[in-house]
């Protein structure tokens, strides 16, 4: 089986998260691909994340039952700050006969070899590196230290383009915040969740 991870704090989740999934599923041919909420990002430690279960609903009723998209609790079960590499040794280890890729935005293709354990995370995983429309080409050079010239040659087929959308979590909280529609940000289901839940007021 060839299976998608993709992590982030989905606080919340937002129409570009859904267009990168299913630009990766259907560009890489994968079988599944896993939305995976991290329990505290390394990132952002310094900020209060929305409760991981409204994140998980959320990422639910955005998904509507896609029937190759799922949610996986695996960090937010493991509980602490959320390691991509930890994450994929994990599923791994349940999943040993699946081929793993990891999803990631190619404007953070030059932070991976600072990652945790980047060489580990690279052969466990093939990033699938995603650009918008337009942009230019990544750099895929940014992982010469971390890969071999083979290995990185095999990285190099999993490129994907997605349309061109401006939208961003921290853009959809400040909306709500102002009492700003945030309709067409997010689906429908999403908004009506945060605004029945009174987040990120």
């Amino acid at each position: 089986m060839r299976l998608g991870i993709f992590g982030g704090s989905f606080d919340p989740v937002h129409y570009g998260h859904l267009l990168l999934a299913e630009s990766c599923l259907e560009q890489c041919q994968l079988d599944r691909l896993w939305l995976v909420p991290a329990a505290i990002p390394p990132h952002k430690q310094d900020r209060q994340l929305a409760p991981s279960s409204a994140r998980v609903e959320m990422l639910k009723l955005a998904l509507g039952g896609h029937h190759q998209i799922e949610v996986s609790e695996t960090e937010i079960k493991r509980g602490g700050i959320s390691y991509t590499v930890e994450t994929l040794t994990e599923i791994k280890s349940d999943h040993p006969d699946s081929q793993l890729f990891f999803l990631m935005g190619a404007d953070n293709l030059q932070y991976l070899p600072s990652w945790k354990q980047p060489e580990q995370l690279c052969n466990l995983a093939s990033p699938i590196v995603v650009s918008r429309a337009g942009s230019s080409e990544p750099d895929f050079e940014q992982l010469t230290s971390v890969v071999s010239n083979e290995r990185l040659t095999e990285i190099r087929q999993y490129q994907v383009t997605m349309p061109l959308i401006d939208l961003s979590s921290s853009e959809i909280r400040n909306r709500v915040a102002q009492g700003k529609s945030i309709r067409y940000h997010t689906p429908r289901a999403v908004e009506q969740y945060i605004k029945n839940q009174e987040l990120y007021r």
